[in-house]
Formats: C-alpha cells, structure tokens, sequence
C-alpha cells in the first residue's frame, strides 16, 4: 500500500511559477514510476507527464512541454512537478499516480494502482 500526499499548489498570476511536491509513504517509492494529473471542472483527467523511476526518463504532454519539468528524489520518496509560464487554462486539481515497475509514458487512469488527494492550483489572467 502507498499512500500519496500533495502539496504546493495555490494561487498564481499567469506567467508565474509554482513547483507542486508528491510525497509517498512507501520505502519502495524507487519501484514507481510516477505521473502527474490533472482535472479542470467538468473536465476529465488530463494526462500531465510522468517520470521513470530512477528519473532518467520523463514524458509530457504537449501543452506543458518546455514550461513544466518532472524530477524525483528517491532518498525522500518525493516526486516534483515545477511548473512555469502558467496560463489560466493550467488551473486544476492537480494528482498525482503511482504506476508499480513503469516507465515514463502515458497510461489511462485505471492503469495506475494509487492516487494522492489532488492539490489545487489556480491561474489569474
């Protein structure tokens, strides 16, 4: 069992930045390959990017490649998501998803065995 917590997210103007943290309760937090999301009101969950588990990898979706960058300590069972140049239409809850022996790639929502709680993150124009 891993337990997901979120954090770092809140309010920013557009063009700022905000860097979200994932911490995992699991000793073997290296064996995870790790994804973020994201979901917007009435919205489905939004493929963000995702992290090899040794870090080595990481895989985005376009619309935040080159402004967002994936990066993990696995001496502290953290995963970070640092997002610059936001833009309102970055606002969501953000999740993030623990994929067991993965790699840095896109998977559907159900492939991932655990999820944190979401931490909100809110763009002004």
């Amino acid at each position: 069992q891993v337990q997901l917590v979120e954090s770092g997210g809140g309010l920013v103007q557009a063009g700022g930045s905000l860097r979200l943290s994932c911490d995992a309760s699991s000793g073997t937090f290296s064996r995870y390959a790790m994804a973020w999301f994201r979901q917007a009101p009435g919205k489905e969950r939004e493929f963000v990017g995702a992290i090899s588990r040794s870090g080595a990898s990481t895989y985005y979706t376009d619309s935040v490649k080159g402004r967002f960058t994936l990066s993990r300590d696995n001496a502290k069972n953290t995963v970070y998501l640092q997002m610059n140049s936001l833009k309102p239409e970055d606002t969501a809850v953000y999740y993030c998803a623990a994929d067991l022996y993965g790699t840095a790639q896109r998977l559907p929502v159900p492939a991932y065995e655990y999820w944190g709680q979401g931490t909100q993150v809110t763009v002004s124009s």
